[in-house]
C-alpha cells in the first residue's frame, strides 16, 4: 500500500537504466509461487497506488509481468483515489487461507522493520474483507496502465 519501499540495489540499477531478469535475481520466488500455483493454490496480489505513479511504483510495474505474473500470481492495481471509501488495515499484509495474516511493518523510509503473524479471527476477517473490496475494484495487470 506504499508508494515506495526501501530503495535497494535492484531499484537503483533499474533507475540507472540497467534492466535485469527478475527470474535470475529472485529464482526462489518464481519457484515458490509456481510450485504453489501448480498445486492449485491461488496467489493474488493487489497494489494500491497513487497516480501519477511514483518512480518506485513504475519499477514494480515494469517487473510485474516478468516476475509476479510469470511466477503465476494474479496481480491487480487500484488507484488510491478509488480506495477512499474502503476500510483498510494500516499495514501491508499477506492473507493465508483465510486463517492467518502476516503484517509487514516498515519505517518511514520504506525499510522493513519486522513482521507480525496474527491468527485472531476478527483481524483475519477484517483483512479478508478489505482485500476482497480492493480486489473487486482493482484493474487486472494486463489492463492497467500507469499514469
Amino acid at each position: 500500500m506504499r508508494d515506495a519501499y526501501a530503495l535497494d540495489e535492484d531499484y537503483r540499477e533499474w533507475v540507472a537504466g540497467e534492466r535485469f531478469d527478475p527470474a535470475e535475481r529472485w529464482p526462489w520466488w518464481i519457484e515458490l509461487v509456481s510450485t504453489a500455483v501448480a498445486r492449485g493454490v491461488s496467489v493474488q496480489r493487489a497494489r494500491i497506488v497513487s497516480e501519477p505513479a511514483s518512480p518506485y511504483i513504475r519499477y514494480e510495474y515494469d517487473l510485474t509481468s516478468m516476475h509476479n505474473v510469470k511466477a503465476g500470481e494474479d496481480v491487480r492495481w487500484l488507484p488510491r483515489r478509488q480506495a477512499s471509501a474502503l476500510a483498510l488495515p494500516g499495514n501491508d499484509f499477506w492473507l493465508f487461507d483465510d486463517a492467518s495474516v502476516l503484517f509487514n511493518h516498515f519505517a518511514g523510509d520504506g525499510t522493513m522493520t519486522g513482521m507480525e503473524l496474527v491468527t485472531d479471527p476478527a483481524v483475519v476477517r477484517l483483512c479478508a474483507s478489505a482485500f476482497a473490496a480492493v480486489w473487486d475494484r482493482a484493474v487486472p495487470h494486463e489492463h492497467y496502465r500507469l499514469h
